[in-house]
């Protein structure tokens, strides 16, 4: 009896993982799974290139935008009902493009749809924090986090097939039935009210959270490690085509970084029963300096004349950004357990900022190749530094203790010494 009761309590744990890990890939499954359908869009709608391009465009401003609206949403009326709110407007976009019949009205409905999209990506985070103690959710970021660097491999080729079988439009209807699960098993592990209501609407304004050194750090070290990842992902492609890959042979360069981000993920828990989170961090930052460093040294100082050691230092540093993300974002998320939601939401903003910044800037570059991703990355690396040297501050006033103010009386009595 007690084994059986073990063994439902075990298969709950693994279902509510399983929604918060489905949650977490929401948005990023929406980003991907439509992309092999891009042709077929173009073709059905009578549009360019250029017009099913910007339902990406579209999507990105939808997702940066919408991270600032469900922590206070959150406040007002709960983790539950903003929750739905959100699945409920990506689910009805959702049906909109499915049965759009111009791109413009595709267009808009994707931006809806991203709004939509963030309250999974934020409410998720906050979920965890407050439902467990800080080790607890340490563990939960590291058994989930990784599992988003499955969306950009598995989505696209469910995309793929569900194209070929029942046409583009049956993409958007699964994301509906998605979020319509989604939904329902929200009901059920979500309470309807906060059992920290107490706390919960204590104001914390978003230039509280910007004041706050130890959250900005680690989140600005989230921001850039991911803006590395993107200064690499946008121009990569480039690059092998430099070298006389095909398309074929592009897609399965992907392949080393996702394994990678994933090994990262979970060797990172590992690391942390052994050494704590903060030396594990020291360490995972050290990591990812050496793969910096190699980059730097394969794209501007010795340039390789092939692809595979600049793989080979990325797909390393992938591994360390799999590893550094959980505990980061713990960190973070810790400084404001009573506001989880709208501490999610800005960090998520300025991740996605900073990670869209870096992708512009270096696709400016794009031609220069192996050149750009070297400097992109060790321009992201200094960001990085910044931002542990920011969370190893108690506050703002810290700073000041670096630098001395110069003292007349003290340069006076040197003066006089001096002469002497």
């Amino acid at each position: 009896m007690k084994t059986s009761s073990n063994t439902l309590v075990n298969l709950k744990l693994f279902v509510f993982l399983s929604y918060l890990a489905l949650l977490s890939m929401l948005g990023f499954i929406a980003t991907d799974m439509y992309l092999p359908a891009f042709k077929a869009i173009e073709s059905s709608l009578n549009s360019t290139p250029s017009q099913v391009a910007m339902s990406l465009t579209c999507f990105l401003a939808g997702l940066a935008l919408g991270q600032l609206l469900y922590g206070p949403l959150v406040n007002k009326i709960g983790k539950r009902y903003a929750l739905v709110f959100g699945l409920v407007i990506f689910a009805i976009a959702s049906l909109f493009i499915a049965n759009s019949d111009s791109i413009l009205m595709l267009n808009i409905a994707r931006f809806f749809q991203a709004i939509g999209a963030c309250s999974a990506g934020v409410i998720w985070q906050a979920i965890v924090v407050e439902k467990y103690d800080a080790k607890k959710a340490q563990g939960i970021f590291s058994n989930i986090m990784p599992l988003v660097a499955l969306s950009p491999a598995l989505a696209p080729i469910l995309g793929a097939y569900l194209l070929n079988e029942l046409g583009w439009r049956a993409i958007f209807i699964s994301l509906c039935i998605i979020a319509f699960l989604l939904i329902l098993m929200t009901f059920y592990f979500v309470p309807g009210k906060s059992q920290h209501k107490h706390t919960e609407h204590i104001a914390v304004s978003y230039w509280q959270m910007l004041k706050n050194t130890r959250y900005l750090g680690n989140v600005v070290i989230f921001g850039a490690c991911s803006a590395a990842f993107f200064a690499y992902l946008t121009v990569w492609p480039i690059v092998m085509e430099q070298h006389g890959y095909q398309a074929t042979e592009i897609g399965l360069s992907f392949i080393p970084q996702t394994i990678m981000f994933i090994v990262g993920g979970y060797a990172s828990k590992l690391l942390i029963k052994c050494i704590g989170s903060n030396n594990t961090l020291n360490v995972l930052l050290s990591i990812f300096a050496a793969c910096v460093v190699s980059i730097a040294m394969f794209t501007l100082v010795f340039p390789a004349m092939t692809i595979f050691p600049l793989l080979a230092s990325f797909s390393i540093l992938a591994a360390a950004n799999g590893a550094i993300y959980p505990i980061v974002v713990n960190n973070a998320l810790q400084q404001f357990k009573q506001n989880v939601a709208k501490a999610a939401g800005l960090q998520n903003f300025l991740q996605i900022t900073i990670a869209f910044g870096a992708s512009s800037l270096v696709a400016i570059w794009a031609n220069l190749g192996e050149i750009a991703i070297g400097w992109g990355i060790l321009t992201c690396a200094v960001v990085v530094v910044l931002g542990y040297v920011l969370k190893s501050k108690q506050q703002w006033g810290d700073f000041a203790v670096d630098f001395t103010t110069p003292d007349p009386a003290r340069i006076g009595i040197n003066h006089r010494n001096g002469g002497k």
